[in-house]
């Protein structure tokens, strides 16, 4: 086990590693539903792998599959020619994102005020990509979020989190039907925030430890 100190602080985790699973929803939000965070839920899940750099921070790698849903009818937009159109489509996700603890995360080393349950916010870079009958949607997607979590014990955490994911373009939703096209359905030019579809996901995961960190410190 390695515990490193500058002063007082200690610099480095039990254990390098987490290795687990999550499962929860996903949720769309473009043209066919422009405020609602939690709307339209579907089910998502898939792998986390986390490399823990300290007690505070750490770096996260997921891959996620889910579905997102929308149908116009539901929408308050009006549409050109008051067209309507829906959609149902699966997607993957591979991202990074890096985590910032607001407590140092551990269930030992009490005499460190470290903490079994820490919440904590995160952003990174992915790639989405969502297969379909007129072609294949791919984007890089821009994450933010916060979650928690907690150590229920040695080695095994539970977490819980949120994120809204920024996709840079507008045809995510776009249905593979014939017809009205919500891939940009007002003809409006677009930038690279702007004109752009999301899509949030709600995740419980389960993560073990492992790795230990067993390298010879001295104190300073």
């Amino acid at each position: 086990m390695l515990i490193c100190f500058t002063g007082t602080t200690a610099v480095a985790q039990e254990y390098k590693y987490e290795i687990g699973g999550m499962l929860g929803l996903s949720m769309y939000m473009g043209d066919a539903n422009q405020t609602a965070l939690l709307k339209g839920f579907n089910p998502a899940g898939g792998l986390v792998f986390r490399r823990n750099f300290n007690f505070r921070w750490a770096l996260k790698t997921d891959l996620l599959m889910g579905r997102i849903t929308g149908d116009t009818k539901n929408t308050e937009n009006v549409f050109p020619n008051h067209s309507q159109a829906s959609f149902s489509r699966s997607f993957f996700e591979l991202g990074g994102q890096i985590e910032f603890n607001f407590l140092p995360y551990s269930d030992k080393f009490a005499y460190l005020n470290t903490s079994r349950i820490a919440p904590y916010l995160l952003t990174g870079l992915g790639i989405t990509a969502a297969p379909g009958k007129t072609g294949t949607f791919g984007s890089v997607h821009f994450p933010l979020g916060a979650g928690v979590k907690y150590k229920i014990r040695n080695r095994i955490n539970l977490g819980l989190e949120y994120a809204v994911h920024k996709l840079f373009s507008d045809s995510f939703d776009a249905p593979d039907t014939e017809g009205f096209n919500l891939n940009n359905p007002y003809r409006i030019q677009s930038g690279i925030f702007k004109n752009k579809d999301w899509y949030n996901s709600l995740l419980f995961s389960v993560t073990w430890d492992f790795g230990p960190n067993n390298r010879k410190c001295t104190n300073e």
